[in-house]
């Protein structure tokens, strides 16, 4: 996007006020999306962004500033304006850049781009109709469809030039049942690292119909009782409460400045010997992968907790100054208008030995948690609280009746060491994870899994 010679002055003038470190991410993004109600198009928004950040360190210190005007001026000057807030010595700087070429992962076989409008619409109408005439009892359905291309360059002081290509695609349905005067919500959103090709492929009807479904056994159930009691929450999206009580704990984010219950646990048991936790960025074709992370560093598989002993964190390049550890692929950010943090990709844990057939069976009174909803976390104690969309109430070793209302209370260190039955049907869920460097897409995953117990709040 811009040429070796700019670059090259870019960071020596970055590194002229006694910077140690200067990184440039360049980005290109086109976006798209859809939104389709009463089976009508509704709005159609699409757009181009394209700009330029720029970050210094100086030891642990880091100022990062960006820009959308890359005019070579602008850009030299928006350079020596960051570059100002480092205090140090001039020093003589050779930076020898020297380009990468990795293979992506995450092959792509139909660009959106090169898809009319009226095809991804046509898919979106066979989703509204599924889900709409699933039964009478659904009033309301909306569906929207996103896909977005972005193109990064990433250069550094220390030689670094890497360019990436990521491109995804997603459908989101939303199925609304109303009646007794209540209302009802069940939601379903598949996406991947692929072009549009996943939506031609995908039964868009089955994830439809599913999303009425929930609405209307939501509609028509009892309250969910509260207390303790043993919990099983099933797979794919149930991951979603260890991403929260979890993941963030273990990104170095909050671990470097000590605010994480997992901070300076490393080589200690945290969890119950069935867990293992893992976050890969390499999956190929799976919501959170990447190449490379937003830093330029490959991705790769990092074992976070292993037999229940914490084994590493999720560390980006500047926090792994602070920890005086090395990056572990994790460093990433929404757009250029962010610095990069460590972040999660693929956060999931491993397949047990248990079906979920035997934790049901093996459960005298509890929770079955079908669908997990959304929820809130705080990493430096690990206390969250989490909504269940889909819940059943399960007594003497079978599933009874559906509960609505239900919330899981508790504390990520206390809960992770509560799993006392691990499933065997790992899958993965899609979602988009906010911190301090924006939303990015994120997969979490697990088998069910089975708590000992945890507070159920009711209605």
């Amino acid at each position: 996007m811009i040429n070796k010679k700019l670059l090259d002055k870019i960071l020596k003038e970055a590194l002229s006020t006694g910077g140690d470190f200067a990184e440039i991410f360049i980005e290109k993004k086109n976006i798209s999306n859809l939104f389709l109600t009463e089976g009508k198009l509704e709005k159609a928004n699409s757009g181009k962004d394209f700009g330029m950040g720029i970050r210094i360190f100086k030891g642990t210190y880091s100022i990062y500033g960006y820009t959308n005007d890359m005019e070579e001026e602008n850009l030299m000057n928006s350079v020596k304006k960051i570059s100002k807030a480092i205090d140090g010595i001039k020093k003589d700087i050779v930076i020898n850049l020297e380009k990468i070429e990795y293979e992506n992962i995450n092959k792509i076989e139909v660009y959106p781009e090169d898809v009319h409008k009226s095809e991804k619409v046509k898919i979106m109408k066979r989703a509204y109709d599924a889900a709409k005439n699933y039964d009478p009892i659904i009033k309301e359905v909306r569906i929207s469809y996103a896909d977005v291309k972005q193109e990064v360059t990433i250069v550094n002081s220390e030689g670094l030039w890497v360019d990436d290509e990521r491109v995804r695609s997603r459908i989101s349905i939303e199925s609304i049942a109303e009646g007794n005067g209540d209302m009802q919500t069940g939601r379903t959103s598949p996406g991947a690292a692929m072009g549009f090709e996943f939506l031609r492929d995908l039964d868009v009807e089955s994830y439809a119909r599913e999303a009425s479904r929930i609405a209307k056994t939501m509609l028509y159930a009892e309250y969910c009782p509260s207390g303790k009691m043993p919990v099983i929450i099933d797979h794919k999206f149930g991951g979603v409460i260890f991403h929260e009580a979890c993941g963030h704990g273990l990104e170095a984010t909050s671990v470097a400045k000590g605010n994480s219950i997992f901070a300076g646990k490393i080589g200690e048991q945290i969890a119950s010997p069935l867990v293992t936790f893992v976050d890969d960025g390499t999956l190929k074709n799976e919501w959170g992968s990447l190449t490379v992370d937003d830093e330029g560093a490959r991705t790769q598989r990092n074992v976070l907790i292993e037999k229940g002993i914490l084994k590493g964190y999720m560390i980006d390049k500047l926090n792994g100054r602070r920890m005086n550890m090395e990056s572990t692929g994790s460093g990433r950010r929404e757009s250029y208008k962010y610095a990069p943090t460590s972040r999660m990709t693929n956060t999931f844990i491993l397949n047990g030995d248990s079906t979920l057939e035997e934790m049901i069976k093996n459960t005298k009174k509890g929770l079955y948690a079908k669908y997990m909803g959304g929820g809130s976390v705080n990493p430096a104690t690990g206390d969250f609280n989490f909504a269940v969309m889909e819940g059943y109430l399960i007594e003497d070793g079978k599933i009874t009746k559906p509960v609505r209302g239900a919330t899981l209370i508790g504390n990520g260190g206390e809960i992770l060491k509560k799993i006392d039955m691990v499933g065997n049907n790992l899958g993965y869920g899609q979602g988009m994870c906010g911190s301090v460097s924006g939303s990015v897409p994120t997969n979490v995953g697990q088998p069910a899994i089975r708590i000992e117990n945890i507070l159920v709040g009711g209605r």
